[in-house]
């Protein structure tokens, strides 16, 4: 169906026209370096290009009081000095003649965007506006926003198109304090933020940015706030925020749209952020939410003020909606102290509000805050030396690497009697194995391997293999006669000489025998079988005692331990192997490949079992980039599960820091803070 973008030369047409230091950093060649990014790279060729409009009067009212609009009416016809007067009254932003029409269309831009992924014109899309939105209020300009032009989209989606829930997203640096305003008692909008907060010194200074500002009345829970407290925070924070705080909570609240308030200034070298997550973060970040809500995503420009790192994280959003392979993240650290600790905090103050966090850190108090903790080195941090503290735009950092997509994105391994699905290519041609690999097969001994036709297939898995090493498939999908011996064959025979880590995903009961404690496979294996302790670092079962047909059991395993096994692990290919009677659904099955293919750069190859072809429709259509269907309802996980699998990842976190939740400190009298 297409990605849309939405941009329109127009929104650079005004700018500071008086000098205010606070200010000076929102220029207009935030909006057009943006745009000449993805001219340059093609991938503005590729977009829809949907027209932008200006919104009409009672569209702005769904956010804003008359009284406000009316005054904002009047700039356009003000002299410079009625101009400052009237900027005066609220903080931290500017007017100019021209603001009122750009701030028209940056939120009519929003509607047109919302309009055509609800309707089924695009998938998804982009819309590069000026001025950003999230901080407005409803009678009040601030933080260089007039219009609040991702809470307009959010109720507007919610009039016109019926949308029952909507998910927010904010990652820009600053809190979103005008979108929090605007929904805290609504429980049909879930909004999330991360911001720099450092225990309120940061702009804009509210003590409702902390994590404990949950939402008021039925909207308790729906505001989800995660305080950065320092600075400097890196690819493994962002990413360890989105896989033990915000996922969860947000496939339990099912969202019917994804809108995501999309500030680039927490990338490095922005001179606001001053934190160390590189443009290729959000590559990721846009993947992991693209099967919520059916795939109907939409990113609104927020912040951003190093025009460098901004254009290229547009870039990296934007070819990621296309569906472009994502870059590998490799040589991730642990998630800094002061992450963790935020983290923990989180989790703890929402678990009473959200059935998939219940489980959440059950050994921590109910007390645990960040406030006025470690403030004494805060403060020595604020009085480091010159060198230290440096400008952000001093950084260095390296050009993304170039997502080339692979001429063919999905191929199949099948029996000649087996149809292939559509948009899936039949691998009919093999390479030669040689006679030492073909005798290595055979000696295994397993049943219809070493025929004729076994040879042939594993010859084609070979094949498979080597292509989606040198990009030319991007992944695929394979029946076998025998899927425990088949991936026994891979991962001894033919991936050994191709690729250096292999994540093995098995769902399903099945005996494996080919971990190693080398490291060149990680094996994760979901069932509903109680195995003995793991075996080492390298072979981890996760037992489900429903079995994987438990959805709320399934998708926590998904994001508390593979997802971060996963990013920390940085395979060179994924494994995923579906066991014969292993009880998972369609649904949760496409939810699962789809958030695999953000490893490896999407070289994810399935093998199936013959007798289970059912499955191959919704295999090739999360193989091809379908969006997946919505999850059914997540009820509360068992406490057998939600508890042990807390125990395990509690166990496991010693030798995978991703899977960490809490920090070294606790608190638990609030007469100490």
């Amino acid at each position: 169906m297409g990605t849309a973008l939405i941009y329109d030369e127009e929104m650079t047409k005004y700018k500071l026209l008086w000098v205010d230091p606070a200010c000076k950093i929102e220029v207009p060649e935030r909006l057009s370096v943006s745009y000449e990014a993805l001219v340059r790279t093609g991938l503005s060729d590729r977009c829809v290009s949907v027209p932008p409009r200006e919104a009409l009067d009672a569209e702005i009212l769904l956010v804003h009081s008359e009284e406000y609009l009316e005054g904002v009416k009047k700039t356009p016809h003000m002299t410079l000095e009625d101009l400052k007067e009237f900027t005066l009254q609220y903080g931290d932003v500017y007017f100019h003649p021209n603001i009122y029409h750009c701030a028209k269309l940056a939120a009519g831009s929003a509607l047109q965007l919302v309009d055509s992924v609800m309707t089924g014109k695009v998938r998804n899309g982009m819309a590069l506006v000026r001025p950003p939105g999230h901080h407005s209020m409803r009678s009040a300009a601030s933080g260089f926003c007039v219009f609040n032009n991702v809470a307009i989209a959010a109720r507007y989606a919610k009039q016109k198109h019926g949308a029952e829930r909507v998910l927010i997203v904010d990652w820009d640096i600053h809190h979103g304090q005008g979108v929090q305003y605007c929904f805290e008692d609504d429980p049909s909008v879930l909004y999330f933020s991360w911001h720099r907060y450092e225990h309120q010194k940061f702009w804009p200074n509210l003590r409702e940015s902390d994590y404990d500002s949950v939402g008021k009345g039925s909207g308790a829970g729906f505001n989800v706030n995660v305080p950065w407290n320092e600075v400097g925070m890196e690819n493994s924070d962002y990413l360890s925020v989105f896989c033990h705080v915000l996922l969860p909570v947000a496939y339990e609240f099912c969202p019917d749209l994804v809108l995501v308030c999309a500030g680039f200034d927490s990338a490095i070298g922005d001179p606001e952020g001053e934190m160390c997550a590189t443009p290729d973060i959000f590559a990721h970040l846009t993947h992991l939410l693209m099967n919520l809500a059916g795939g109907k995503l939409c990113a609104v420009l927020e912040g951003g003020y190093n025009l460098t790192s901004l254009a290229q994280s547009v870039c990296q959003t934007v070819q990621t909606l296309l569906g472009d392979p994502l870059p590998q993240l490799a040589n991730l650290r642990s998630p800094c102290e002061s992450a963790l600790e935020s983290l923990q905090c989180v989790r703890s103050v929402q678990r009473q509000y959200w059935s998939i966090l219940k489980h959440a850190a059950d050994s921590a108090t109910t007390d645990v805050s960040t406030k006025r903790i470690k403030l004494a080195k805060a403060e020595e941090e604020k009085a480091e030396t010159a060198e230290d503290e440096r400008s952000q735009e001093e950084k260095v950092w390296p050009e993304p690497a170039e997502r080339l997509r692979p001429p063919v994105c999905s191929v199949s391994v099948l029996p000649d009697d087996a149809a292939c699905p559509d948009g899936l290519k039949r691998l009919a041609s093999s390479k030669d194995l040689g006679p030492l690999l073909v005798s290595r097969i055979r000696n295994r001994s397993m049943e219809d391997a070493g025929d004729a036709d076994g040879v042939a297939t594993f010859s084609r898995l070979y094949t498979l293999i080597e292509k989606m090493r040198t990009n030319e498939i991007g992944n695929g999908v394979a029946l076998v006669p025998d899927v425990a011996a088949a991936v026994e064959c891979v991962v001894r025979d033919l991936c050994s000489d191709l690729v250096s880590r292999v994540l093995v995903v098995c769902v399903g009961k099945e005996e494996l025998n080919y971990a190693t404690a080398d490291g060149k496979m990680l094996v994760v294996q979901i069932s509903g079988e109680d195995k003995e302790e793991q075996k080492g670092k390298y072979y981890i079962p996760v037992c489900l005692k429903k079995g994987c047909g438990d959805t709320v059991g399934f998708i926590q395993a998904v994001f508390g331990l593979l997802l971060p096994l996963g990013y920390e692990y940085d395979p060179g290919l994924v494994l995923l192997v579906r066991v014969p009677g292993s009880g998972v659904g369609d649904c949760m099955w496409q939810q699962l490949i789809g958030l695999l293919k953000g490893f490896a750069k999407g070289h994810t190859l399935v093998l199936m079992q013959t007798n289970d072809g059912a499955c191959m429709g919704p295999t090739a259509s999360a193989l091809l980039g379908h969006p997946a269907p919505p999850l059914q309802e997540l009820l509360t996980p068992l406490p057998d599960d939600g508890g042990a699998l807390e125990r395990m990842r509690e166990r496991l976190q010693a030798d995978w820091k991703m899977l960490q939740t809490t920090g070294e400190w606790v608190c638990c009298n609030p007469s100490m803070l």
